[in-house]
């Protein structure tokens, strides 16, 4: 850890060059995210030591992503949230539909050795509404004590409750979860999202679903996956690798992860149409997304730091002492069959796929 927090006098003084310290506190920041492990990574990195430097208080809250809420409180004129973490299709999205204010990439630090920001982060990681945090996966764990035998190791395996029964724990959205389908459908990783701009991928990607519908608990929250796997309510599950991670290594589960198919994507910060507190969320961008602040981050939880010279300071884990290298999405051995999620495809048939994937649930 030690490499991973500078001092207070060091870090005061880089606030100061953000603008970041006023003579008086604003008022409180309203910063809303998926809870559980990942929040208190945010918490830890982020909120705790703008706190401490600012004088600002921060307000955290809790949602499971999409954009419904922004809209709701934008179009009502009655905005309460001053920050979001959305992911990458939804940052698009909300951006195109006028729900996201523009964010000038100028206020953002340079890197350390005075590479420019836009060319730290990594690219496609900064949109012109949003500003990226991590890289993260989905993938499945299972229960190792489930499966004395044989282990599940690929993506099929997950769809194959004959060879290993039990329950499964699946998100409730079609996002991931057609990409999974087909996967275990036998299609190459980077011709999925050419199988699934068809009618017939699509019609292919839920007959498989079909297989397993039977065998699936829903879930909706991030929390839940690893505590429907510690309760035995699913001998496997999907899930946020990050939140698997803190299960394994901090709370001690038997939990196994299961790289292959794994689907990666972003976290990215976006400040709703009409913030109460948008100059201080700007403030707070700037300083949560440099180098030191996202390198902090990956000390809490196994999700990568989206700017190049963050990745240098990644260490230990600042609970468990465990390496956090080898637990990043993209780690050599994690990344052999991975697929990034296509944000253009889902910020444009994200509805379309919605719909049909409640009416199959509701079948």
């Amino acid at each position: 850890m030690k490499n991973l927090l500078k001092s207070t006098t060091v870090a005061r003084a880089a606030v100061a060059a953000f603008g970041i310290v006023s003579a008086q506190a604003a008022d409180p920041l309203t910063v809303v995210s998926w809870g559980g492990a990942y929040t208190k990574s945010q918490v830890e990195a982020y909120h705790k030591p703008y706190t401490e430097m600012t004088g600002v208080e921060i307000v955290s809250a809790d949602y499971n992503g999409g954009l419904a809420e922004v809209k709701a409180q934008v179009e009502a004129g009655n905005v309460t949230w001053d920050l979001v973490d959305v992911e990458l299709s939804d940052a698009v999205r909300g951006c195109d539909e006028g729900l996201l204010e523009p964010i000038d990439k100028s206020i953002l630090p340079d890197a350390p050795d005075g590479t420019p920001a836009a060319d730290d982060f990594l690219p496609g990681t900064l949109t012109d509404c949003a500003v990226s945090t991590i890289v993260w996966s989905t993938v499945y764990a299972y229960d190792a004590t489930k499966f004395p035998g044989d282990k599940p190791a690929t993506m099929a395996d997950f769809f194959d409750t004959e060879g290993f029964p039990g329950k499964r724990g699946m998100r409730k959205t079609p996002k991931a979860n057609l990409e999974f389908a087909l996967i275990a459908d036998g299609v190459p990783a980077d011709e999925v999202y050419d199988v699934l701009a068809t009618p017939e991928g699509i019609d292919r990607a839920f007959a498989k679903l079909d297989s397993i519908k039977d065998d699936v608990v829903w879930w909706e929250a991030g929390a839940q996956p690893p505590q429907m796997l510690a309760d035995g309510e699913v001998v496997m599950t999907t899930a946020y690798n990050g939140r698997l991670f803190n299960a394994q290594t901090v709370e001690n589960k038997p939990f196994v992860i299961v790289w292959d198919g794994q689907v990666w994507d972003l976290d990215l910060w976006v400040i709703p149409q009409g913030a109460p507190n948008k100059e201080e969320a700007l403030k707070f961008i700037a300083f949560s997304t440099d180098t030191q602040r996202l390198a902090d981050q990956a000390a809490w939880i196994s999700y990568g730091p989206t700017r190049k010279s963050s990745v240098p300071l990644i260490s230990t884990h600042a609970e468990s002492g465990v390496e956090m290298m080898p637990h990043m999405p993209t780690a050599p051995d994690n990344f052999k069959n991975a697929l990034q999620n296509d944000f253009e495809f889902w910020a444009d048939y994200q509805d379309e796929l919605n719909e049909r994937f409640n009416a199959w649930l509701a079948q």
